[in-house]
């Protein structure tokens, strides 16, 4: 009972004192409030005194007015040096900006230039494919068959609509370049499906020279001619090749089948070969021949060597074409494929 009235009296005396503390420090709060305000609305007279005759000038104010006003032109003499320094930086950006937009126009205007090339060199290509269509017999019914009909303005060629609102009449151009060319594939497949088959048919008809040596040159042509051993005129049935040596590959000029391999005793030895269309070479005057009757050979197979058997002045190859039973000129065959 005696520690339970102690303990009461301490919690008293614990409270009273925090009590009383509080109370001091808002004290203290109200007195420094008091002194502070006294201090602000203290007054204060300001003089301008004007070195001439005029009339001196006075206002009275308090510090706290006084500190407001320094507080105010501070904050608008640094938010003008804050506000300068930023103007600064967009000017910078601002020209960085302008000079980039340069930049980009000078692109813009070569990227233009090139379109402007590009267009030209389509219509370019437009007709030179028109005319190849032509000679070809290629018809197409797309924008490529149409080409340029009326005028060479691209727009008849392509068959141009107005362009977009907003839009570049370069990108439209180019759009429209991209059309042309994607229905420009299918004629120019054409052509190719129509030179491989004319490739094909170059393989079956003699149309190379039938040596491989790049320096062989003709040392008698078809037709009449003098004989170089009688002296006599002579229809000269053939085509002689000369490189002044023997041993140089001779190839067939078409692709076939060999019919004869054997010897003549003034043609030497000799191969024939058949081929397609009616058509039969001769290769004459051999030194050795590479193939065998009934073989089937290529264009280009060497098939044998030129040779000095026969009837003959010197090393060279004979050679004849024949349809069916009549001997034509082999320059005529040659010829077909270089001026083709």
């Amino acid at each position: 009972m005696a520690r339970t009235q102690k303990y009461k009296k301490l919690e008293k005396k614990v409270a009273s004192k925090t009590s009383s503390a509080f109370f001091s420090f808002l004290t203290f709060i109200k007195n420094a409030a008091l002194r502070i305000f006294k201090i602000l609305d203290g007054k204060l007279t300001i003089m301008i005194v004007p070195h001439s005759q005029s009339k001196v000038v006075n206002f009275q104010t308090n510090v706290f007015a006084l500190g407001l006003g320094v507080v105010l032109v501070f904050g608008i003499v640094a938010s003008f040096f804050y506000f300068d320094r930023k103007a600064i930086g967009s000017r910078a950006e601002i020209s960085r900006l302008s000079s980039q937009n340069r930049l980009t126009q000078a692109s813009l205007d070569e990227l233009r230039d090139e379109n402007m090339n590009l267009m030209q060199a389509a219509k370019r290509f437009q007709t030179s494919l028109s005319q190849s269509l032509a000679l070809l017999g290629i018809t197409d019914s797309s924008n490529v068959a149409r080409a340029s009909v009326s005028n060479s303005d691209l727009s008849s060629l392509f068959g141009t609509q107005e362009t977009v609102a907003g839009s570049m009449r370069e990108t439209e151009d180019v759009k429209q370049l991209a059309s042309y060319l994607e229905n420009a594939v299918q004629p120019v497949e054409q052509i190719g499906k129509m030179l491989e088959n004319q490739n094909t048919l170059f393989t079956e008809i003699p149309s190379i020279w039938p040596l491989k040596n790049i320096n062989a040159h003709i040392s008698m042509a078809f037709g009449p001619n003098v004989h170089p051993i009688s002296g006599q005129w002579y229809i000269h049935k053939g085509i002689d090749f000369s490189t002044y040596r023997s041993g140089d590959p001779v190839i067939a000029t078409a692709s076939g089948q060999v019919v004869t391999v054997g010897y003549d005793a003034s043609y030497g030895n000799y191969i024939i070969i058949k081929h397609k269309h009616g058509i039969y070479t001769r290769y004459a005057h051999l030194m050795s021949s590479r193939v065998t009757k009934g073989q089937f050979i290529s264009q280009r197979d060497v098939i044998g060597y030129v040779g000095n058997t026969g009837v003959t002045t010197g090393p060279h190859l004979h050679y004849e074409v024949h349809i069916g039973s009549d001997v034509v000129d082999p320059a005529k065959y040659i010829n077909v494929k270089l001026s083709n």
